[in-house]
């Protein structure tokens, strides 16, 4: 990895201390291949413990597990300074695999709901998995070069939007249950659909709060040749789906960032039977607190309008299924990541980034206790591939977090998460 010619005070301690990142590769194969749906992460837990135990220095990192479900903390303490918190998530996502990667996922498990599913790392969880723990590895190395604590948290059950909330809920920082000490700041990163090898972050607003429904309309269901005696929900829920697009259309500013997307409609089983009931399930996005709630306001406004002039025989039940916060990056924390960030990899970072539309519950384990974060990006696709889609027009074909196709390459992008992680922990750490 390049570093920048302003000569970033870490990067000879990282270029020492770094361990061999071909473990690690074959690690993340192995992490790719077998992963697990959220709440159910109890083998990848398991590994994670064995490998910090196994690490050089392990002797000194006080491990503790089964926190909200499967998630553990190691607590390396190290002198004097500042406490902070390192975050990485470990679950998978319920998509079939279509990479043809050679250590593509096979695997399928039961989920939560009953039903057999798919198992894919499409989010790039294995990615964090394996850059904390070689993260873990540099800093424990590199002790005479940082004074304070450093938490490495490992999250379950971040793609339910729960898991953060879990492990708070559940004492981690209670000193009488799992005492994780309280950070001065909390540290995390995603792998995302970018360039491999470049990193970024802004101060404020960075990725969206996410608010998810499921909706049901409830109707009188006949048959199909008699709508006269019916009342028919899936009309009504068509006039909901139509009016909801109307929200950021024709409510939002043009230059406010918001997203308001049905991804089900279902109702009934076959053509000739109007059914007596529909589900809606939608999902909303949005980037600052005022607009989220006006947007859910609109939404049930609709929501109850149209059921009143379908003559629905009871009013429609909104039940929340995942709830995720803004994620907003303190200013004086990312101010220190940026420029150590910037320090490191040159123009490779930029400092700016754009919101990002995606949703995160990584600031809870900042703002349950009142402590500031910074969140950031490292790339995972191959610069060449993504310069020729560019070229060619076809940005909108590069595959995105939860793609079956999304494969970031090995290198440089586990490089850079492991590097990255490192900076930015030494800019509130080093000496």
């Amino acid at each position: 990895m390049a570093v920048s010619a302003a000569s970033s005070p870490y990067a000879s301690v990282i270029e020492k201390y770094r361990p061999d990142l071909g473990p690690y590769e074959d690690l993340y194969k192995y992490c790719h291949a077998n992963g697990e749906l959220s709440t159910q992460e109890s083998e990848t837990a398991a590994l994670i413990t064995s490998h910090l135990k196994k690490l050089p220095g392990a002797g000194d990192l006080d491990i503790r597990t089964g926190i909200g479900g499967h998630g553990q903390i190691a607590i390396l303490k190290n002198g004097d300074g500042k406490t902070i918190l390192l975050r990485a998530d470990i679950d998978a996502l319920p998509v079939q695999e279509k990479t043809g990667l050679p250590y593509a996922s096979t695997k399928t498990m039961m989920d939560t709901d009953g039903l057999v599913k798919p198992v894919m790392h499409a989010c790039g969880h294995d990615f964090h998995i394996t850059s904390m723990l070689a993260a873990a590895e540099t800093l424990l190395a590199s002790r005479a070069h940082w004074s304070g604590t450093i938490v490495f948290l490992f999250q379950p059950a971040e793609e339910r939007g729960s898991g953060a909330q879990a492990m708070v809920d559940d004492g981690l920082y209670d000193k009488s249950k799992h005492g994780c000490p309280i950070p001065e700041v909390v540290l995390g990163q995603h792998v995302f659909p970018q360039r491999a090898g470049t990193t970024a972050t802004k101060i404020g607003s960075l990725m969206s709060a996410a608010d998810s429904f499921k909706i049901t309309i409830f109707g009188s269901g006949g048959h199909g040749s008699m709508p006269h005696m019916t009342i028919d929900p899936v009309v009504i829920a068509s006039h909901v789906v139509v009016r909801l697009q109307t929200i950021v259309s024709r409510e939002v500013p043009p230059d406010e960032i918001a997203v308001v997307t049905v991804g089900a409609l279902q109702a009934g089983s076959t053509e000739n039977v109007i059914s007596d009931e529909a589900v809606i399930k939608i999902n909303i996005r949005t980037v600052t607190a005022e607009w989220r709630d006006r947007i859910l306001a609109s939404v049930k406004r609709i929501l109850e309008a149209e059921c009143v002039a379908g003559r629905c025989p009871q009013p429609p039940t909104i039940e929340p299924t995942s709830r995720f916060p803004l994620t907003i990056n303190d200013e004086a924390a990312t101010k220190t990541v940026n420029a150590a960030l910037t320090g490191y990899f040159g123009d490779k970072h930029d400092p700016k980034a754009k919101n990002v539309l995606g949703s995160e519950d990584f600031g809870i384990l900042g703002t349950s206790v009142q402590r500031p974060y910074c969140f950031w990006f490292f790339g995972g696709h191959d610069p060449r591939y993504v310069d020729a889609m560019t070229e060619d027009g076809k940005t909108h074909q590069v595959p995105v977090n939860h793609s079956p196709f999304f494969a970031p390459v090995i290198q440089p992008t586990l490089r850079t998460g492991v590097d990255a992680m490192v900076v930015a922990a030494l800019s509130f750490v080093g000496k």
